[in-house]
Order: C-alpha cells, then sequence, then structure tokens
C-alpha cells in the first residue's frame, strides 16, 4: 500500500454483516461469564413501565449522572442531556471525573451514602449488590434491542437487566503516515508483531523521532497482545493464563521497552491507573500507537498530520480486544424512575447513533448492528476497526466480560511494570502473575 493511502476497508452493509456475526460468535462463549453476584434491589413494587410514564410526573425533578469521558463523547453527552432536559423539563447534573478514578469515586459515594442515580461504568462487577434492576421500569424484551455479545454484559446471574451497554470499542494500532513517507517505509495492508516491530524501527531510526512503538499503560491494551499470543488472562470465572505463551507474546514489547524504543517511563508511574500515550503520536514522537476506536474522532481534530487505522498485529492469531461502557442506576439513588427514564433516552436507536457516530465508538443496538452506521468523519479508518472486531476470537469477548477480567488486569499491570523496572524477568513475571490470577478467582 502507498504510505499516503487509508487501509482497505468494507462498506458499511458489509459492516453490519461482520459486526452481527461476532456478537453471535460471542454469545456462547459469553454465557457462562456474568458479573457475579445478585442484583441492586429485585423487584421494585413502585416501578412505573417507561413506555406507560407520564412525563409531567417527572418536571422539575433532578438527576445525578457521574462520567467518565473519552473525549469527543463528552459534547455529544451534553447534547443529548439537553434534549432529555427539555422534554422532561428536568435537571441532569452531569459529574465527569477522570477515567482512572471512576471506579472509586463511585465506590466512596455508594459507601458513604451518596449513591447517584445514573453512572457510566466499564465494567459492572465492582457495583454489584448496588445496581438498579431495569426489568420492572424497561420490560426483559428490552434485552432483545441489543447484540447477542453484549447481552451477558447487561445481566445479572439471574438473568435481570442492571445495566445498558451504550458503546463498543476495539483496540488497534494507528500509523503516521506522514513518518513512513519520510522514512520511505511502505504501509502495509496487514502484518505480524515481527513485521510492525521492524517497519516501526526503521521508521524511527529514519526519521529520528523518539520511539518506535508505544501503547496505552492499560490492562485491555496489554491483554490484545496475550489475545494476539493465544492466551487470556481469565475465562469463564476461572484462571486461564498460560504463563509461557504470555512471555513468549510480549518479548517483542519487552524488548522495545529495554532499548529504547518504546517509552518506559508511565509503566513506573501512578500505580496500576490508565494512563494513554495518545499525546506522544499527536506529537510525531512514535510512528505506530497502539490504542483503540475512542481516539479517532481526538486525532481527526488534533493531529497536525496524516495518519490512518491498520489491522492488529498477528502471532498466532490476529484481531484485537474488545471492550465498551455500560450506563448503570443505583438502586440507593434517589431518583430511580427517571434515571430508568433516561437510561432508555440514552440508549434509544436515535440517540446511539448520535452518540457513536460523533464519538467514534461502534453501535450495541441490534438495529443498528443490522444496518450499519456510516461516521461521518473517518468511515473507513472505523471500518478498519469494525473489520478487525469479525477477526477477533471469542474467547477475547468472553475474557473482556469476565467478571474476574479487571482485578485480573489490575494484576497484570502491576507484574508487567516490575518487569519495565528491571525488578523481575518477563517469566517470572508471568509465573507470579497466573498465581496472583488464581487468588483474585478464588476470593471472588
Amino acid at each position: 500500500m502507498n504510505p499516503t493511502t487509508t487501509p482497505r476497508t468494507l462498506p458499511p452493509s458489509r459492516r453490519a454483516v461482520t459486526l452481527g456475526g461476532t456478537a453471535a460468535l460471542a454469545a456462547t462463549a459469553l454465557a457462562a461469564c456474568n458479573p457475579g453476584g445478585s442484583g441492586g434491589g429485585g423487584s421494585n413494587p413502585d416501578a412505573a413501565p417507561v413506555e406507560e410514564q407520564d412525563a409531567s410526573e417527572l418536571a422539575g425533578k433532578t438527576l445525578s449522572y457521574v462520567y467518565f469521558t473519552d473525549g469527543p463523547d463528552e459534547q455529544a453527552t451534553r447534547d443529548l442531556i439537553a434534549q432529555f432536559e427539555e422534554e422532561y423539563d428536568v435537571t441532569v447534573d452531569l459529574e465527569i471525573v477522570p477515567f482512572s478514578d471512576i471506579t472509586t469515586t463511585l465506590q466512596a459515594r455508594l459507601s458513604g451514602g451518596q449513591a447517584p442515580d445514573v453512572a457510566r461504568v466499564a465494567a459492572t462487577a465492582p457495583f454489584v449488590g448496588d445496581l438498579l434492576i431495569l426489568d420492572d421500569y424497561l420490560g426483559a424484551e428490552y434485552l432483545e434491542e441489543f447484540s447477542e455479545g453484549v447481552r451477558v454484559g447487561m445481566t445479572d446471574p439471574d438473568g435481570k437487566i442492571h445495566a445498558v451497554a451504550s458503546d463498543l470499542t476495539q483496540n488497534g494500532p494507528f500509523v503516521n503516515l506522514d513518518l513512513f513517507e519520510k522514512a520511505g517505509v511502505e504501509v502495509p495492508d496487514s502484518w505480524t508483531w515481527e513485521e510492525m516491530v521492524d517497519l516501526a524501527t526503521q521508521v524511527q531510526e529514519k526519521t529520528g523521532c523518539e520511539y518506535a512503538f508505544a501503547m496505552d499503560k492499560s490492562g485491555h491494551r496489554l491483554s490484545t497482545i496475550l489475545s494476539q499470543g493465544g492466551t487470556y488472562l481469565v475465562q469463564e470465572g476461572e484462571s486461564s493464563l498460560d504463563p509461557a505463551a504470555a512471555t513468549t507474546a510480549l518479548q517483542p514489547l519487552v524488548d522495545m521497552i529495554e532499548n529504547g524504543t518504546s517509552p518506559s517511563d508511565f509503566w513506573l508511574d501512578s500505580g496500576t491507573k490508565y494512563q494513554g500515550a495518545n499525546e506522544v503520536f499527536l506529537a510525531q514522537q512514535v510512528p505506530v500507537y497502539l490504542s483503540g476506536n475512542w481516539q479517532v474522532a481526538q486525532f481527526d481534530e488534533g493531529a497536525e498530520f496524516a495518519w490512518a487505522t491498520m489491522p492488529n498485529p498477528s502471532m498466532t492469531s490476529g484481531g484485537g480486544f474488545p471492550g465498551g461502557k455500560f450506563m448503570v442506576g443505583f438502586a440507593e439513588g434517589p431518583e430511580n424512575q427517571l434515571a430508568a427514564t433516561f437510561l432508555q433516552f440514552m440508549n434509544s436507536k436515535e440517540s446511539q447513533e448520535a452518540f457513536i457516530t460523533a464519538s467514534s465508538f461502534m453501535p450495541t443496538r441490534a438495529d443498528l448492528t443490522e444496518s450499519g452506521v456510516t461516521y461521518p468523519m473517518r468511515d473507513q479508518e472505523m471500518g478498519v476497526f469494525v473489520t478487525d472486531l469479525s477477526e477477533t476470537p471469542a474467547e477475547a469477548f468472553a475474557a473482556c466480560y469476565d467478571p474476574n477480567f479487571d482485578a485480573a488486569a489490575q494484576e497484570f499491570i502491576k507484574e508487567f511494570s516490575q518487569v519495565v523496572a528491571g525488578n523481575k524477568d518477563l517469566a517470572t513475571a508471568m509465573e507470579d502473575l497466573k498465581a496472583a490470577i488464581d487468588s483474585v478467582v478464588e476470593q471472588a
């Protein structure tokens, strides 16, 4: 492929078919991976079906919404909130906290008896027992409005709806096309890990940029590499890491960090908290950056160079690692009825399409998955993520929705940071990680 061209993609109608197929494939693998525990309040005798709700009964009320933003989604959210406030004559108090603090912030609020009405979360497991059961408000059939692959994440072990999947994400690499062109290095249509490292290193050496490869400090991003190496932290509620396979998969990254072609400092800062490398990419200090589709809108606005998305590099398997966000209500929140009404409004077909197209996310609703979505900006680049999603193993979906994933991912970052710091060799760290995940599962 010419360095100035964009990677191949699929037309919107084809994307709909492949994404829907992935959801169906993942459904079986996810069936045993519910975020465990019982739901928040069970049946609520005061609940009124939202479809029968008289809007005038909600007028004058205030709803609290604790939110983290990936960037452009904030304005899309504010726009939808403004519509909701006007339609129902209510006020939505939007509280934005950093992604790295969302879980601790909400847990502190809950333990202090200050539950918000609604929150945006990356996982439901940390809040089991506190979530508002939505069946009495939205109906059990509401689940069918969403793609099969995300339904398990929306329900508790009893099959009750305790969350709404609001968007779907996919990890994958970005490339600085200007740096590749300056180096005289051709950008391929696809690549293996070895090829990616080789090409990125060539670009670094020929252009003098600081690094060859960067990635976010994230258990999800590290799990992308594990998946490509054929192993996962957890599967079906059990520890599943193969330390030998993990060592093989991660060795190229460790080598780059050790020889200075990938940044090391942020692995040693801020404990296990997420830290993005997007600023390194935007500063043109690196030609290849592993992150995800949520960066597309930000890069479209802020990048002062030509860039493109690329298929994930392959090892023993290809594809990336999925993720996504949920909207939840809390049983102890002061406005349960308003919360359920807000959740339905924010995740209607019209609202979700507006939200994901403005934010460069992928749909969770079955109707949008089937029809396909056209993105107003960088539709081709988003198509690369959608195509890669169809090539992602079902085991990757099972891992990301597993109730033990977040805790296992925290242990992953701890052990990998020990390797970066020079305190452990990679093989030892992966053996220790396996033991730590075993302990996480036993204590769950």
